[in-house]
């Protein structure tokens, strides 16, 4: 049984325009100790499969389908049994840490509060065990940052106070949110492999979003690639990379910025516009802007087809070369 189950989950969400459907039928699994991404353009619904995950929807929102986690459905769930969860034994690194943390409190008192409200340590064995922490996620001089406040401390180091927090508890699950999208290139390494280190010697299973397409490369074992709130692509990473099966994966790959390039040198974009999600087509979302779309692409959602072993694609007219040999290695993406 996987530790993560999502099967057809659709949110949808209420704006002036009309019904927003936010996911249209999202469906992914995550075994224990796995690492998988999911990549896609801003608004396609990654993170909002992450706060789904989590129970952290607006009331508002209209939710269905199924998320199971270790045998237990989250759908429906009441807020104490989700906020039981939370923090516990599914963990979550946000991508802004100065949202996540509360400005008003120490670092100390706020890594060692998921340790005393899941827990139940007393306030200096939850202290004690925040500074163990802080030093497993090698903050610099980690003891006299405890009572130091959110502002004092630099971007990358915020952010490894925010995984310190998110793994005080040694949760099963992690997911990460854009998690170095407010750092530069070096720290983003750092931390990047700070996280999968961490996942590796606990034996988490990891769900990272990014549009990063060289992070995924480098990070996961599985990508999923996203579009206007569905999976439209998904398979082992070395698989997907050297396939490129949907149109909307081969358009991400080419516009990644690369090594080399002449300066003043454009980089390619995919032609037109993410839909409109209160105004989702009947067919496939991305045929407008597809040079393979076809009639059949229109009238449609096309269904999941099997390019490769576990790999799949929702695509009628799917790019697939013959398979690698099997002496060849996997396609290096640039950061």
């Amino acid at each position: 049984m996987a530790l993560l189950d999502v099967n057809n989950l659709h949110v949808t969400l209420p704006t002036a325009r009309g019904p927003a459907v936010a996911l249209r039928g999202v469906s992914l699994s995550l075994d224990a100790g796995q690492t998988a991404g999911l990549i896609g353009e801003s608004g396609c619904g990654k993170s909002l499969t992450a706060l789904a995950i989590l129970g952290l929807l607006p009331e508002s929102a209209v939710v269905s389908g199924s998320i199971v986690f270790d045998g237990q459905e989250l759908i429906g769930q009441s807020e104490p049994a989700l906020c039981a969860l939370r923090g516990s034994r599914i963990g979550m690194v946000f991508q802004e840490p100065m949202t996540a943390l509360n400005p008003l409190h120490t670092i100390g008192a706020q890594v060692a509060e998921p340790l005393r409200l899941h827990r139940g340590l007393n306030r200096k064995a939850a202290r004690a065990q925040a500074l163990r922490l802080l030093d497993k996620v090698q903050l610099p001089q980690a003891a006299q940052r405890l009572d130091a406040y959110p502002h004092q401390l630099s971007g990358g180091q915020r952010q490894r106070v925010v995984i310190a927090m998110a793994l005080a508890c040694g949760p099963q699950l992690l997911l990460a949110d854009e998690p170095t999208t407010a750092l530069d290139v070096t720290l983003q390494r750092d931390v990047l492999k700070l996280i999968t280190d961490l996942v590796a010697d606990d034996g988490m299973a990891l769900l990272l979003i990014s549009h990063d397409l060289g992070v995924m490369a480098d990070t996961v074992q599985r990508v999923m690639v996203m579009y206007a709130g569905l999976v439209i692509e998904q398979g082992p990473t070395a698989s997907l990379f050297q396939r490129l099966a949907h149109p909307y994966t081969r358009g991400l790959f080419a516009a990644r910025p690369q090594r080399g390039l002449a300066r003043g040198t454009r980089l390619h974009t995919i032609e037109g516009r993410v839909p409109d999600i209160t105004r989702m087509p009947a067919g496939c979302a991305f045929s407008p802007r597809c040079d393979r779309a076809s009639t059949a692409c229109v009238a449609s959602l096309p269904l999941a087809v099997a390019v490769g072993e576990g790999h799949d694609t929702r695509c009628l007219h799917p790019h697939v070369p013959p398979a690698p040999a099997a002496h060849q290695r996997a396609i290096h993406v640039d950061a």
